[in-house]
């Protein structure tokens, strides 16, 4: 008997790619503050799908990829992402037989965890608290979540990542 080479390792590094470079890509500054956490819904994601291959190490790996492209504290995106990752992978077999409107309520709240985390951060270094404006992002990533959960699962069955 072979072993089974997985398949798909190209196809996860290039979601994340993606992820990572529409969370740079420049915006209007009246719609910062709605920025999608890319990063973290293309993580949830990969997490909950393949949680034996896309873990805590792939999610502090990418957070600190967006703390050097964002310009951020060195390990701050990585601290939350790796905390999100971490949930995701430990409930990732209660979530996937959620209905899809109920696991967007829960990338929801796991991505209010990813920001509450953020600005915790940025509290303990002297940083002022960010606007109001910022807590509709994760709302805005949990609405889109059914339609990213769809396009994703079509995308790994048709390049069979497994």
């Amino acid at each position: 008997m072979t072993p089974e080479i997985p398949h798909g390792r190209a196809t996860i590094m290039l979601t994340l790619i993606v992820s990572l470079v529409l969370s740079v890509m420049p915006m209007p500054e009246n719609l910062q503050y709605y920025r999608l956490q890319w990063a973290a819904l293309v993580l949830i994601y990969w997490c909950m799908a393949l949680p034996e291959r896309v873990g805590v190490g792939i999610g502090f790996f990418v957070g600190l990829l967006l703390d050097i492209l964002t310009g951020t504290l060195l390990g701050q995106h990585a601290f939350g992402l790796s905390v999100i990752s971490f949930i995701t992978v430990k409930t990732h077999k209660r979530v996937r037989v959620f209905p899809l409107w109920q696991q967007s309520v829960f990338v929801a709240l796991l991505l209010y965890v990813d920001r509450l985390l953020f600005f915790w951060v940025d509290g303990t270094i002297g940083r002022p608290a960010s606007m109001f404006e910022s807590w509709v992002a994760p709302l805005l990533g949990g609405l889109i979540w059914p339609w990213l959960f769809i396009i994703f699962r079509d995308l790994r069955r048709r390049f069979h990542v497994r």
